[in-house]
C-alpha cells in the first residue's frame, strides 16, 4: 500500500489542503508534503498524529474503501432526506447515510405551539442556525431571544438551549451541529 498516495487521496476527499491538515495535526506543511510524495516513510506514531488532524484512526486509514467514499452522494433530493419527526416537530436530516458524516445538518419546522422539549439541549460541539421563515424563541441558559426570519445563532459546546414557537405561524430553522448525532 502506498501510504503517501493514500494520505493525499483521503486529505483531498475530506476537503483539506496540506497546510490545513498540517495545522490541525500540529506538524509542518513540509511533513505532509514529504509523506505524500513518499520522500519519507512516517513512523506509526507520526502517521497517527497526522491522521488526528483529519480526524481518522489508523484502522480507518488502512481499511477505508476510497472508491465507495469518493462515490458518496453530493445531492440529496427532498424525497431522500431522512424524516426524524419528534412530537409536533418536522425534522429532515440531510446526508444521513453519507460516510464519515462529521456534522448534523437539519431543516426543522416548528408549528405554532411546538418546542424542542422541556429540557434544555446540551451539545458536545458547536451548533449554528438561521431562521428562514417565521419567528422562534431561543432560550440559552436563562436568557431568551426572539429570532425573526433571517436571524441566526451560534452556540459553543456546553451552552444549554431550547427552541419554542409560541407564535401563530410556523417557523422553519436550518441548523448544523458538530459532532454528528442522529
Amino acid at each position: 500500500m502506498d501510504v503517501g498516495v493514500r494520505l493525499q487521496s483521503i486529505r483531498k476527499l475530506k476537503g483539506l489542503s496540506q497546510r490545513e491538515l498540517a495545522k490541525r495535526a500540529g506538524v509542518t506543511n513540509s511533513t505532509i508534503s514529504m509523506i505524500e510524495k513518499n520522500s519519507v516513510s512516517p513512523s506509526i506514531s507520526s502517521l497517527k498524529k497526522v491522521l488526528g488532524g483529519i480526524p481518522m484512526s489508523l484502522m480507518e486509514f488502512f481499511s477505508l474503501d476510497l472508491e465507495a467514499e469518493a462515490s458518496a452522494p453530493v445531492v440529496y433530493r427532498a424525497a431522500e432526506q431522512a424524516e426524524l419527526s419528534r412530537g409536533l416537530l418536522s425534522m429532515r436530516l440531510i446526508g444521513k447515510d453519507h460516510p464519515d458524516r462529521a456534522l448534523t445538518f437539519l431543516s426543522v419546522t416548528y408549528p405554532p405551539g411546538a418546542d424542542s422539549g422541556e429540557a434544555l439541549l446540551l451539545r458536545d460541539g458547536e451548533e449554528a442556525g438561521i431562521l428562514v421563515e417565521g419567528r422562534l424563541e431561543l432560550q440559552v441558559g436563562e436568557q431568551r431571544y426572539t429570532l425573526e426570519s433571517g436571524d441566526s445563532y451560534y452556540l459553543v459546546a456546553g451552552q444549554p438551549h431550547r427552541f419554542r414557537n409560541p407564535f401563530e405561524a410556523p417557523a422553519q430553522l436550518i441548523s448544523a451541529a458538530t459532532p454528528a448525532h442522529f
